[in-house]
């Protein structure tokens, strides 16, 4: 497992002020695992998220992602390791002014690979990752035309453009109804089949993690109080852990 570890975070500390959110946090994730991030809405999940991709520095703590020390890495070490990261935004973070398959071709202009195709190639890539999240039949719509499920969906497909090797799934069902939640707990665990990523997953919604986890961590008051299948955690001794699962 040594050789596939993707993510290893450890002793990860970050306050704001006199408020500690992250207090000693440990995590790793390995390659062609979804790993899930559980916690109540407020309590540091995405900060932890921002601090390994170095969205936001933390007061201390090491943190490597796919072998190089992201914090002392510089700006274009940082960018290379960034362009192997697909990121899902809880609002699917598209561009209001283009068209689905505008924002889908926006990730061509900063990747060398991309840049190289011709526009039919690139218009093929486009339609297959819009194939793989079953909007296909919203190419040509704008982000105002699409419901909040679309627009995650969406979303994720832009992010594949960059063939990642790990997408980061920040509260993937938060502000949807049942039926679409489950919808994309399923095109998690798709999108990890068909290519081959790892990914962390955080939520708060224990349907999601029951779902799509092969692993998950619990996070409370900052630090990591459970490791473990969900099973295994669901069936634990622990009072702070329980609570979690009611």
């Amino acid at each position: 497992m040594e050789n596939n570890r993707i993510i290893q975070v450890s002793n990860l500390h970050k306050s704001f002020g006199d408020k500690t959110v992250i207090n000693g946090v440990d995590l790793e994730l390995f390659a062609g695992e979804n790993l899930v991030v559980l916690g109540k809405s407020g309590t540091g999940k995405s900060v932890i998220m921002k601090c390994i991709v170095r969205l936001m520095q933390p007061d201390a703590g090491t943190i490597h992602v796919f072998g190089t020390d992201v914090l002392k890495a510089g700006e274009k070490e940082l960018n290379r390791i960034r362009t192997r990261i697909g990121y899902l935004f809880q609002e699917g973070a598209l561009y209001d002014s283009m068209s689905v398959r505008e924002n889908l071709k926006f990730p061509a202009k900063r990747n060398a690979h991309l840049r190289r195709l011709s526009n039919k190639e690139l218009d093929e890539i486009i339609e297959r990752n819009l194939e793989s999240v079953g909007l296909i039949d919203a190419i040509d719509k704008w982000p105002s035309e699409l419901s909040g499920g679309m627009k995650k969906r969406a979303g994720l497909a832009r992010s594949l453009m960059l063939s990642p090797e790990m997408i980061i799934y920040d509260e993937p069902t938060t502000g949807l109804d049942p039926y679409t939640s489950d919808a994309i707990n399923d095109l998690i665990i798709k999108i990890r089949e068909e290519y081959k990523t790892a990914a962390v997953i955080i939520t708060h919604d224990i349907k999601c993690a029951r779902r799509t986890s092969d692993r998950m961590v619990i996070l409370n008051d900052g630090k990591i109080i459970a490791n473990g299948k969900f099973e295994e955690l669901r069936a634990a001794p622990d009072e702070q852990v329980k609570l979690f699962f009611i």
